[in-house]
């Protein structure tokens, strides 16, 4: 059974890579183990912002009056009904896929895949004979073989995941109930959208970052902006701290940090252990072939090719941003080389990113420390969501747009932004650095009135002193 392309791994990175290679007329199969999609479709991305919706929808009805509206008795939160369509969302974009690549007539292979040796791909495959379970090995070749198996949430020895009373982001969207105290460590994306999930369905939340910061890759600003904003929904915010345990006693977790207070006892129902994520690499065969891995991660040029000649890597294999749309831009990126055309390469400068709490948070390009600490000559915009006539109409005033602009040149090096949809709005300024925009394109475009994307117009503004509304 021989292929141009062999995919292991059908998350965004695998499975849009085995699409475009179909497109470009080559003979593709994809290896999947579990669910067509990987894990930010099944597990990740897709449910998670499923969950999100039905916290907010919940949190408008307990704020209806605001609005106006009268919703008689109070609301509540059904659990394991916001589990359930959760899990419906993720199952309908899976058959999605699925439809997808069997439209592009790409084969799926069920089962374990790994390298076999040179252009070669075992897949191991588990098959019910006689009510016993047996496994079935298949040897296939290809010319080109595209490793793409992800990640999984990485744990320390010192937060042991149980499932019941300490879980991971996995089963963190599965739970039976909501907890009546939460303590979740890490405040990055995940750690922040299940904090503020939880926190709005009702539970006590404390957050324990390990990094001086609440979301500690974004920009200063965002970050003390979504600090206050979680403590105003009574999330408890400790940063600078290291959990040194975490023990259950009596259906209790008793958790030990050591914070700039000291060493500190906090204690919850649950604990949520989202400290980052673990690279798939083990059992691919990779040493048996010779391929370098560097830091857990597999070592590729820049159009994912690795040492060895016929084997590539992309997504969070790779030491680039954990994130679904750059695994599927490096995923064209890469079976576009190999079918012999001159792809642009993937600007990892200009990657945009998403935290789906309410308010949200998006941002592009360099922090404004950042781009201090790389020496420009900077000049800052920012204009605050409660100068906003939409987020005002919206009942959402808390947020800004703010914008970073090179002095030499008048050219956008970042962006960053807490609001209501600004995860919707970062995808304009990601367009405006990769076109090498200035803050006078950006004010001579004329924006639509009201939207909150006029925030932008008006963060450009405020960075030459032009602004109108404040």
């Amino acid at each position: 059974m021989k292929y141009d392309i062999i995919i292991i791994g059908s998350g965004p990175g695998g499975y849009v890579a085995a699409i475009r290679a179909a497109q470009l007329g080559r003979k593709v199969a994809i290896v999947e183990k579990a669910e067509l999609g990987g894990v930010c479709l099944n597990w990740g991305c897709i449910p998670t912002k499923a969950m999100l919706k039905s916290a907010q929808v919940y949190n408008y009805l307990k704020t209806a009056a605001n609005y106006g509206i009268e919703v008689g008795e109070p609301p509540k939160a059904d659990m394991e009904r916001i589990v359930a369509r959760s899990r419906s969302v993720a199952e309908q974009m899976s058959k999605g896929v699925s439809f997808l690549l069997s439209k592009n007539k790409v084969d799926v292979l069920c089962g374990t895949g790994l390298l076999e040796g040179e252009g070669k791909v075992k897949v191991l495959s588990v098959e019910k004979q006689n009510e016993e379970n047996s496994v079935q090995e298949t040897i296939y070749e290809a010319d080109h073989i595209i490793l793409a198996t992800g990640a999984r949430p990485r744990e320390l020895p010192n937060i042991p995941v149980d499932g019941k009373h300490v879980v991971n982001s996995r089963q963190a969207l599965c739970l039976d109930h909501v907890p009546e105290s939460l303590i979740v460590v890490g405040s990055g994306a995940i750690g922040s959208e299940f904090a503020y999930l939880y926190a709005s369905l009702g539970s006590k939340v404390t957050i324990v970052e390990y990094l001086p910061n609440l979301m500690p890759l974004e920009d200063e600003e965002v970050s003390k902006q979504m600090e206050r904003t979680f403590r105003k929904m009574r999330i408890g915010v400790v940063t600078g701290a290291s959990v040194q345990s975490v023990k259950v006693e009596k259906e209790r977790c008793k958790v030990e940090i050591d914070s700039k207070k000291g060493l500190e006892m906090l204690e919850a129902e649950m604990v949520l252990s989202a400290v980052g994520i673990k690279t798939n690499i083990e059992g691919l065969g990779l040493e048996k072939l010779g391929v370098t891995i560097a830091r857990d991660k597999i070592v590729t040029d820049e159009f994912g090719r690795t040492n060895i000649a016929g084997i590539y890597a992309i997504g969070d294999l790779v030491a680039s941003p954990a994130l679904a749309h750059v695994a599927s831009a490096e995923g064209i990126r890469c079976v576009e080389k190999i079918c012999g055309l001159d792809p642009q390469l993937v600007d990892h400068t200009n990657i945009p990113s998403c935290i789906y709490t309410s308010p949200e948070v998006a941002s592009v390009g360099l922090t404004e420390k950042q781009a201090l600490e790389q020496g420009y000559e900077i000049k800052v915009g920012k204009f605050p969501y409660t100068a906003s006539g939409k987020a005002t109409a919206a009942g959402d005033r808390d947020g800004f747009v703010k914008l970073i602009f090179d002095c030499a040149t008048d050219r956008l090096l970042g962006a960053h932004l807490v609001g209501l949809n600004v995860t919707e709005m970062i995808a304009e300024l990601a367009l405006a650095k990769t076109l090498g925009a200035t803050s006078e394109s950006i004010i001579e475009t004329i924006h639509p009135h009201p939207t909150m994307s006029e925030a932008v117009l008006e963060a450009a503004e405020m960075s030459d002193n032009k602004c109108i509304h404040i």
